[in-house]
């Protein structure tokens, strides 16, 4: 879509869907169950679809195999044709998820943003590539080449990020001062075995709260969509939600729930809560030469 097309179109009154999925065991049920969620979103007035991380497989990277990365795919390719044609077909805007294959034995994580006319508008590499137990991923991504670029869409500019990323307020406010409208974040992130009830509730506050935070000191909305479900040995914990410029939680979804989450989005009350709580201004960019080191010793 062209950007007059797009700047024509672009609407302040938004409504958008975040689909939180648990894996059903094989791709051509899972993308069934995906696309029949899609529907009923958009049934429901969602203009904006946002699909989590990786959303047409398990979460492979729990280990280290090197036939998992048979599972990556070109861009285009059988997602972006499947998904855009839905997208076309819905007349809605569609964020997926895919571990792409760039070349051989050169892969990324990667969210390719849909326009609603079917096109692909622009994609992110997941920049941000974590190797913990349990979430293998520098096995199988090279960290993104794109930087933080907001995909401009008939809704708005979509700052999308991924995962990892959401624990960077670098990444958050980088794709702000590019002139976001609103952070996306597909997610895959969930508790170990080990983990006590305690420690459980720990790690998913602070999977929110700083979420949230991101969301306050940008003055923008934040939309996260985590996957559900028990996986090998990781419980994903679901709790999808969308906040508003000032961190106030307008929707979440259950911890073990699938679930079409709908949240309607005033896309202007950015400009008011700025005014208020005005960061960007009073930042001190001659001051942060710092953060361009690893450490200071």
């Amino acid at each position: 879509m062209n950007r007059t097309a797009v700047n024509q179109l672009r609407a302040t009154k938004l409504r958008a869907a975040l689909i939180q999925q648990a894996w059903v065991g094989n791709r051509k049920e899972m993308v069934a169950a995906t696309c029949r969620a899609i529907r009923a979103a958009a049934s429901q007035g969602a203009q904006l679809v946002l699909c989590q991380e990786l959303h047409t497989s398990a979460y492979f990277c729990q280990q280290e195999l090197v036939e998992r990365h048979d599972l990556a795919e070109t861009i285009p390719g059988p997602s972006t044709t499947l998904f855009g044609a839905l997208a076309q077909e819905l007349g809605i805007v569609l964020v997926i998820s895919l571990f792409e294959r760039r070349a051989p034995g050169l892969s990324h994580n990667t969210a390719v943003v849909i326009e609603r006319d079917g096109s692909i508008a622009g994609t992110y590499r997941k920049m941000h590539i974590p190797d913990d137990p349990g979430f293998h991923e520098k096995f199988y991504f090279t960290p993104g080449d794109q930087g933080f670029e907001p995909i401009a869409t008939s809704v708005g500019k979509l700052g999308v990020l991924i995962c990892w990323d959401q624990w960077y307020p670098e990444a958050a406010r980088l794709m702000t001062l590019a002139g976001a409208d609103l952070l996306l974040y597909p997610t895959a992130i969930g508790w170990s075995p080990g983990d006590d009830a305690e420690e459980r509730a720990r790690q998913r506050e602070a999977w929110i709260t700083v979420q949230r935070s991101h969301a306050i000191t940008n003055g923008l909305p934040v939309l996260a969509v985590n996957r559900c479900g028990s996986e090998q040995d990781c419980q994903f914990w679901g709790s999808s939600f969308a906040a508003g410029p000032q961190g106030e939680l307008l929707a979440q979804a259950a911890i073990g729930e699938e679930s079409v989450l709908l949240v309607d989005l005033d896309l202007e009350r950015s400009e008011s809560v700025r005014r208020w709580w005005p960061f960007l201004r009073d930042r001190r960019i001659d001051a942060y030469e710092g953060l361009l080191k690893r450490w200071r010793d």
